[in-house]
This record gives C-alpha cells, sequence and structure tokens, in this order.
C-alpha cells in the first residue's frame, strides 16, 4: 500500500477519531495502522479478540491461518464467531465478522495448517504475526520462522485460569548492542507430547481468551505505530483467580543472570 492508499477518507477521519486525537497515535499512526499487513495464526480462543480488535483499529491487511471448522463448543470463547457459523471454515466465518466490523480492512484468507513447506514465504509476505495456536509445534515453528525471516512475533499462551504474554524481536538488539531474546530463551524445548493438558482436556474459561487476546492486539498497535514499551524481553503472566499480573524479564541464554520477577 502506498502512502496516497493509506490517506485517510471522511469515513474513516469519523471512524478512528478517538485514535486520532491520542497525540501517541495521531493520524500518521492511523496511516501506518492502515499500511500494516498482520497475519493471525488461529482464528480460536485467542486469535478472535484478536481480529476483532485489530479490525476495529483499521489494520488495512489481516491475514488469517486456520484449517478446522466451527464447532458449538468454540462459541463460548472464539466471540468471533456465532451460532449461525457452526460447520463452516474458521476463517470463512472470521472474514465474515471482520466484512461486518469494518469494510475498510482487507482480509487473505490461509485454510490451511502451517507447516515447515510454506511459513518461511508466507510470513514473509506481512509485516508481524500473531500466534494465537493452541499447540507447540506450531508455536516453535512461528517463533523460529519469524526469527530467520526478521519479523516480529506477538505470541500468547492460555489454560485454565492463566495466561502468558510476550514479544519476541531476536533478529535486532537493544541500545547495548545485546540481540533480543528469542523463544527459544524463554523455553528451550517443547515439553514431552501429554505433559500439557489441551484446553479440551482441562477446560478454560472464555473470558480468559478475551483478556490475552485483547492484550495481543494492544501489542500489535503499539509496535505498527512505534507507541510505548513492547513486551520484548518481558513475559506477562495474568492469574485470572487471583486477578494479578506479573512480569518476567527475561535475556539470552548466552547471558549470565536468572529471571526476574516485576510485580
Amino acid at each position: 500500500m502506498t502512502q496516497n492508499e493509506a490517506a485517510l477518507n471522511d469515513q474513516e477521519l469519523e471512524r478512528y477519531a478517538r485514535h486520532i486525537v491520542l497525540p501517541e497515535i495521531g493520524g500518521a499512526g492511523q496511516q501506518k495502522l492502515k499500511r500494516a499487513r498482520v497475519l493471525v495464526i488461529g482464528a480460536g480462543g485467542l486469535g478472535a479478540p484478536v481480529l476483532h480488535y485489530l479490525a476495529a483499529a483499521g489494520i488495512g491487511t489481516l491475514g488469517i491461518v486456520d484449517d478446522d471448522t466451527v464447532s458449538l463448543s468454540n462459541l463460548q470463547r472464539q466471540v468471533i464467531h456465532d451460532t449461525d457459523s457452526v460447520g463452516l471454515p474458521k476463517v470463512e466465518s472470521a472474514a465474515h465478522a471482520i466484512g461486518r466490523i469494518n469494510p475498510h480492512v482487507q482480509v487473505e484468507q490461509h485454510v490451511m495448517r502451517l507447516g515447515e513447506a510454506e511459513a518461511a514465504s508466507l510470513i514473509a509476505g506481512y509485516d508481524m504475526v500473531v500466534d494465537g495456536s493452541d499447540n507447540f509445534s506450531t508455536r516453535y515453528l512461528l517463533a523460529d520462522t519469524c526469527a530467520a525471516v526478521g519479523r516480529p512475533l506477538v505470541t500468547a499462551a492460555i489454560g485454565r485460569f492463566d495466561g502468558s504474554l510476550t514479544v519476541l524481536k531476536p533478529y535486532e538488539c537493544d541500545a547495548e548492542g545485546t540481540p533480543f531474546p528469542g523463544y527459544r530463551d524463554l523455553f528451550p524445548e517443547p515439553p514431552p507430547p501429554g505433559l500439557v493438558p489441551s484446553c479440551a482436556e482441562a477446560g478454560i474459561v472464555g473470558a480468559l481468551a478475551g483478556v490475552m487476546g485483547t492484550l495481543q492486539a494492544m501489542e500489535v498497535i503499539k509496535l505498527v505505530t512505534g507507541t510505548g514499551e513492547p513486551l520484548i524481553g518481558r513475559l506477562l503472566l495474568y492469574d485470572g483467580l487471583a486477578a494479578r499480573f506479573q512480569t518476567i524479564n527475561y535475556r539470552t541464554r548466552r547471558q549470565a543472570g536468572a529471571l526476574e520477577k516485576t510485580g
């Protein structure tokens, strides 16, 4: 999208008025959102609120990757789908919902399960990636591929009443020239199969997915507009039962030092 194509028309100026009056975003930031291309992996519990809020925020192009169909048991947390969507591909259902939320957003549908063969070429076509997947193989594939092709990754995980969130840019360095940490600095290896129960086995509160997915959307908006301090090198933990947030600072494994918790 060119600079001229990113110009905001009268309808968009009214739609995004509450963004534009924010000094941290303004008209220039809203144009950045309109030019942005964001790939969302998964149109499920995390992907649903991510897509809702990024569409409402005016992200110009949203790519959606998912190979599943909508089932009745999804609707307790996957709020971008509704009862009439049961049986439809999740990508198609989400695209319809986005069209109703914001007709200015272009949706690119990828009805597929992401694999090693196509990951790099697909991710390279977007500015950043949001991980809303529900399995460790996809999380590690995304983290490794985003690091290799130089794309920011906003990744989160949820289960029962707890969630976690971080932002990964291991291909860049901090002000001292130290590389930012990657996913394997935080989680060197996937857990053994069967150790971590799925949501179907352990259960999950639907609103938890909304909390963490909305936080993911916020990190994307910050990254696109250059506003605030993204969660790079910091793991945000949320305990829904205790209504408590904690932040763990983490570094590359090449650096000495333990994880540091903050309130």
